[in-house]
């Protein structure tokens, strides 16, 4: 009876010391910190663009718009309109990254820091196929984003969205990690986004994801919404990828992805009767003749399951931790060949640039 009637004592007394936490925290709850140490390297861009330029393909679909404002000079002959984007400061040599299609077919850049200061903006270099760009102005004490591990993050993580929705000002947005790893939507060619609820309007394409620590972990690029406004389903570019892509677009003018030269299925219950497989993987369907992969011994009717030790779900997982390998460095291929395990060692090739 007396342990009994003491572990009563400690519950209530935990349940209280447990309520009155709760209560300090959520009196004193504020992202001011993190937004004082994030928010000065978020820049706006005012893009100058060709009246007569393609569309990106994200405002021609119905469901996936993009976060731009684009706001038409009065004249019937005017050449260009105006386009209202975000950016991120990424080094004191002042090199922003932003979204390809917020830079697309520009002709003047300006750029607008938070403490009020204005830089003339020159793009230096941009990858269609995953949606980034690098523009850089020259300017002294630059603020710089730090930079976060966005392989760390995980579903129900607090992160804030930092841009200028709508040219209204740089605006700061809370809320969580929906979902990690989504592809298939349709937006570009290598996909992998960090859903986010964390209001993103017309005008944040290009801004900072960052978590509670300030530090980056994502680029702001697309929603889905019917309207073109928040639903409340955003997506961002994990910054572990985007400063891949930079560190190629800064140093060589363009991305460098490797190649091994196959061609890909998916499951469906078809192919899935047909080879008697139920794991997760992709069929290689065809091997190019002198392809790295036919070098390797790779062949028609094998089964890619495991990427350097990293299980394969589908074509999206090997198409992009392919290309983000470089020219001759090797890749371990996991394959199942006739109901057995094989490994095989691909020394991977260059693949050629996509725009």
């Amino acid at each position: 009876m007396k342990n009994t009637w003491q572990q009563t004592v400690w519950q209530w007394v935990l349940i209280g010391w447990s309520f009155a936490f709760s209560f300090a925290f959520a009196q004193n709850l504020s992202f001011a910190s993190t937004v004082k140490k994030a928010s000065p390297a978020v820049v706006s861009i005012q893009a100058e663009r060709s009246l007569q330029a393609e569309l990106t393909p994200f405002v021609n679909d119905p469901f996936f718009k993009n976060f731009f404002n684009e706001d038409s000079i009065n004249s019937e002959d005017a050449p260009t309109v105006r386009a209202l984007g975000s950016g991120v400061l990424i080094s004191k040599d002042g090199y922003i990254l932003t979204n390809y299609h917020v830079i697309k077919d520009t002709k003047e850049l300006l750029i607008k820091l938070e403490d009020g200061r204005e830089f003339e903006g020159k793009v230096v270099a941009f990858d269609p196929p995953s949606d980034l760009g690098v523009v850089r102005i020259m300017g002294t004490n630059l603020p710089v984003a730090m930079l976060g591990d966005s392989e760390a993050l995980e579903v129900g993580d607090v992160v804030l969205a930092i841009g200028n929705p709508f040219g209204v000002g740089q605006t700061v947005t809370q809320g969580i990690v929906s979902a990690l790893q989504r592809k298939n939507l349709g937006l570009n060619l290598y996909e992998g986004y960090i859903q986010t609820d964390a209001a993103i309007n017309p005008g944040n394409s290009g801004g900072a994801l960052v978590n509670l620590d300030g530090k980056l972990v994502g680029i702001n690029t697309a929603i889905l919404s019917r309207s073109g406004g928040n639903n409340g389903i955003g997506f961002a570019i994990p910054i572990g990828y985007a400063q891949q892509i930079m560190n190629d677009l800064i140093s060589n003018g363009q991305v460098e992805r490797g190649w091994l030269g196959i061609v890909m299925a998916d499951f469906n219950p078809l192919i899935r009767e047909s080879f008697n497989y139920k794991g997760d993987g992709v069929l290689i369907r065809a091997v190019y003749a002198k392809s790295p992969a036919a070098i390797a011994g790779l062949l028609p009717g094998d089964i890619i399951f495991k990427i350097n030790k990293k299980q394969v779900k589908d074509a999206s997982d090997v198409r992009q931790w392919i290309t983000q390998l470089k020219e001759n460095e090797r890749a371990q291929i996991t394959v199942k060949r006739d109901d057995k395990e094989k490994v095989f060692r691909v020394i991977v090739g260059r693949r050629e640039q996509i725009l």
